[in-house]
């Protein structure tokens, strides 16, 4: 299995998920979305398996400088919002053997997706 892990290594999030993945010896990688972006084809891929709304950071300073417009985007602006600001996307994002499995850090859920 392989098993990334995209997010920015100050957030109190990723990093209570990366201790849960070290607690288990859960071989990952650790991608810093601040210094290596998603690409916009690796964000279409992900927003075509997750959602877009679900892939939102609607808690950070980039999402509630949008403006109101944001919320009648539809998933091709959201992609692009996306590619333009890493720091709209939620985190951690896990992506196991490719595919885009899970979005936050929730124990039952990424339990589940791991197996």
């Amino acid at each position: 299995m392989s098993l990334q892990v995209y997010g920015i290594p100050t957030c109190g999030t990723c990093k209570k998920a990366l201790n849960w993945l070290d607690d288990r010896s859960i071989n990952y990688t650790f991608i810093n979305t601040k210094d290596h972006p998603p690409s916009p084809s690796d964000i279409k891929a992900w927003v075509s398996t997750l959602g877009a709304k679900p892939m939102r950071n609607t808690s950070g300073l980039s999402y509630r400088a949008l403006g109101e417009e944001k919320q009648t985007w539809t998933d091709t602006q959201w992609i692009e919002a996306f590619s333009t600001d890493a720091m709209l996307i939620k985190r951690p994002l896990f992506v196991k053997d490719g595919t885009a499995v899970l979005v936050g850090f929730k124990e039952a859920a990424l339990e589940q997706v791991l197996r």
